[in-house]
């Protein structure tokens, strides 16, 4: 029998906890819930979900400061995380991305539409191992791991967000190919995800920071690549 997968459910709306948990269980999910950031917190200590469905504006915690506090550790990277959120800028989204991330559920919630997006989200995770099929890279001073999600860097470890570290590997893995804007996005975001092209530039900048004196060249109007 197919192992159910786990969702947890991060809202201060107890009807609205009892509706989500109500129509994700019926698809077959095991669910669990909490009312804020803290209690969610509390409960990854013995649940490890598979996606974590996160109200933005709570009391106790908000979903900005738990994306970010649960992002922190090692052992919780690997969660996905949808955000549900009534905001619709682009600094809004860009600053979740850049914590980590990986959708948006628009606010009022629709049953069909949300177990739609916690479908894709899984698929992806399933086939996040498409990247390159899982081979290291090595170039000159950069090693990149898929399977442990490790870089080292001019023989230092750095340690970089998923979304960071999906970008980076898609410039390493054929360097000196330019990469337009658009396959950024489908490549590392996915086509169901509608954020900005900003995005793309936040995410190179802090790659950059981390990894100081990578050769990522910007092609102004096009995209980026990455050059040895």
């Amino acid at each position: 029998m197919e192992k159910a997968n786990k969702i947890l459910i991060v809202d201060d709306e107890e009807d609205t906890l009892e509706f989500l948990s109500y129509n994700l269980t019926k698809q077959g999910f095991e669910v669990k819930t909490a009312l804020n950031g803290r209690d969610a917190f509390q409960l990854l200590s013995h649940f490890i979900p598979d996606l974590i469905v996160l109200d933005y504006m709570m009391p106790e915690m908000d979903g900005r400061t738990f994306l970010q506090k649960v992002k922190s550790f090692q052992a919780f990277k690997q969660i996905k995380i949808a955000v549900l959120t009534a905001k619709t800028d682009d600094l809004t989204h860009t600053d979740l991305l850049d914590l980590g991330a990986d959708d948006f559920i628009t606010k009022p919630i629709k049953p069909n539409v949300l177990i739609s997006r916690i479908n894709m989200l899984l698929r992806r995770e399933l086939a996040k191992n498409e990247i390159e099929d899982q081979k290291i890279i090595q170039l000159d001073q950069l090693t990149i791991d898929p399977i442990t999600f490790t870089i080292n860097f001019n023989k230092i470890d750095v340690d970089l967000p998923r979304k960071e570290f999906q970008l980076l590997y898609l410039l390493a893995g054929k360097p000196g190919r330019v990469f337009n804007r658009a396959e950024i996005l489908n490549k590392v975001w996915g086509e169901d995800i509608l954020v900005g092209e900003r995005t793309i530039d936040v995410h190179i900048r802090k790659i950059r920071e981390k990894l100081k004196g990578i050769n990522i060249k910007t092609i102004k109007g096009i995209g980026y690549k990455l050059e040895f």
